[in-house]
């Protein structure tokens, strides 16, 4: 039984007149969004509330499943109330969610069991570390395409049955149902009449097998997780069911589906192998397009479903970067040498050149392609000269160069050389950076017209599937990109400023 606006303590706003849009939910992890979306893939409305994250312990991430939900229904009804677009004009609805955050309810009364475990939290690490101990690393890799990690689904739920009083008990019994943030909103939004995932949020539990596509038993075995738990998987754009009347009058059908970081990739259209996106967030995450082959990479990166949509599969691979928007921020906020993260580009800008500064923004560790998780931050090339600037600039270069080593990972791997990359996220709109990128990749850096890129790829992946657009080629025709950056810097600069961040990177690794 889902949770009912009774519950949730919200009402109804459904209106009726006509016209037809796409409304698409990008449930983050600092808030829930809606946008909705107009034939020409154009945002004409939104909305959004933020999100609470709880810090039990050290190390612990958690949200409440029910203030999730609850906050994405209420801006569901905003964006209708703000745009006076209403249920009987949506046409579709597409969900975008934070990827590997996991959600466990009771099957009979609709209610959590225990809050939502989020992707960052590491009170697994224990758990996935042993496996790796037995030896379970390589047969892992070869199913899931990933490498065993508190980060992923699959030790979450096996913590949530082991440590929950009466978990275990009940799902042995078939009483517990298991999603991730787009299982738990469907769920709910359908009135409790659908409990399904898509290929590209499956892909990310460390349960599901990328090749044949489908749950894998000798996985569930090992993490002795009842397979009843688990929700059906399907395709990125299909029957979703319809949203139930009491949450919208006219019951607009749920057609898309895909993690967040998917539904960019295929915002961005990368649709071809060798096209590639990079969001610039909190982090940074890279995406390659590698086709109809899973590429088991060499290089640190994991293998993942990119595409899942029109019957056929793209896999990709995906690079992650820990700290890319949260330098900016430590730059603010732990040194006080700014008082805005959007003057960093002009400050950077001021300078010739870095000095010899570099910023190695290792605070967590050192991800992909290096995996240190004990490597440190570092600032080095310090001089008498050493100012503010010679820092914001080191720290603003850091977000570049950190995305070149994994860019150039995922061309090793895939044995792909890429002719541009696509750009999205709150530091992509910082102009020194994204210049700066273009410089050292030597390829064209291009900007999204929207910061909005994974709704409008979750919103494309709805209209797809209900005829709204024809196909991806008028999808490819409607996007908008926005400023390109071409590369201006010399060889010989390129391979300098090169060698001074790797030796940097050397001295905390």
């Amino acid at each position: 039984m889902p949770l009912s606006l009774h519950d949730l303590g919200l009402a109804d706003t459904g209106f009726s007149f006509g016209g037809s849009y796409i409304m698409a939910l990008d449930s983050g992890t600092t808030s829930a969004r809606v946008v909705i979306v107009d034939e020409f893939g154009g945002i004409v409305a939104q909305a959004s509330r933020p999100i609470r994250s709880i810090y039990p312990h050290s190390g612990w991430v958690e949200q409440d499943p029910t203030e999730i939900l609850a906050s994405q229904i209420a801006v569901m009804m905003e964006v209708q109330f703000k745009s006076g677009i209403h249920s009987d004009r949506i046409a579709a609805i597409g969900i975008s969610n934070q990827r590997e955050t996991c959600v466990v309810w009771d099957r009979d009364s609709g209610q959590p069991i225990y809050n939502a475990i989020g992707w960052q939290c590491r009170r697994t690490a224990d758990r996935a570390e042993a496996l790796v101990a037995a030896g379970h690393a390589e047969a892992i890799r070869a199913k899931t395409g990933l490498m065993p990690d508190a980060y992923f689904s699959a030790t979450k739920i096996a913590w949530i049955l082991d440590n929950v009083s009466g978990a275990r008990e009940m799902a042995d019994a078939g009483r517990l149902m298991f999603g991730t943030i787009d299982t738990w909103l469907t769920y709910n939004l359908t009135g409790g009449l659908v409990h399904v995932t898509d290929y590209t949020n499956a892909s990310r539990t460390m349960l599901f097998n990328i090749h044949t596509l489908d749950w894998d038993d000798e996985l569930l075995e090992l993490l002795d997780i009842p397979r009843s738990l688990l929700p059906r998987v399907t395709w990125s754009s299909g029957d979703y069911g319809r949203v139930s009347s009491e949450i919208m009058t006219h019951t607009p059908p749920i057609t898309g589906v895909a993690g967040d970081q998917q539904a960019s990739f295929f915002g961005h259209c990368c649709f071809e192998p060798g096209q590639a996106k990079n969001t610039y967030g909190t982090g940074c995450f890279m995406l390659i397009n590698t086709g109809e082959r899973a590429v088991t990479s060499q290089q640190g990166l994991v293998a993942t479903i990119g595409i899942a949509e029109g019957g056929t599969v793209s896999y990709a691979l995906e690079g992650s970067i820990f700290h890319a928007g949260s330098t900016m921020q430590w730059l603010r906020d732990g040194l006080g040498i700014i008082s805005d993260v959007r003057d960093t580009a002009q400050i950077a800008a001021s300078l010739p050149d870095n000095g010899g500064c570099y910023l190695v923004p290792a605070f967590s560790g050192l991800g992909a392609p290096w995996w240190e998780p004990e490597a440190r931050g570092a600032l080095s090339g310090l001089t008498l000269a050493t100012g503010r600037a010679q820092i914001v600039r080191a720290a603003c270069e850091s977000l570049a160069y950190q995305s070149y080593d994994v860019l150039r990972a995922m061309e090793a791997d895939a044995q792909i050389t890429l002719d541009a990359l696509y750009v999205d996220g709150g530091a992509s709109r910082n102009e020194f950076i994204m210049q700066f990128q273009a410089d050292l990749l030597g390829i064209p850096v291009i900007q999204s017209e929207t910061q909005e890129t994974t709704a409008i790829g979750v919103a494309f992946l709805a209209g797809l599937s209900v005829g709204y657009w024809e196909d991806r080629e008028e999808i490819k025709h409607n996007l908008a990109h926005g400023q390109r950056f071409d590369p201006q810097m010399a060889p010989e600069v390129r391979a300098r400023n090169l060698d001074g961040w790797h030796q940097a990177v050397s001295r905390v690794r």
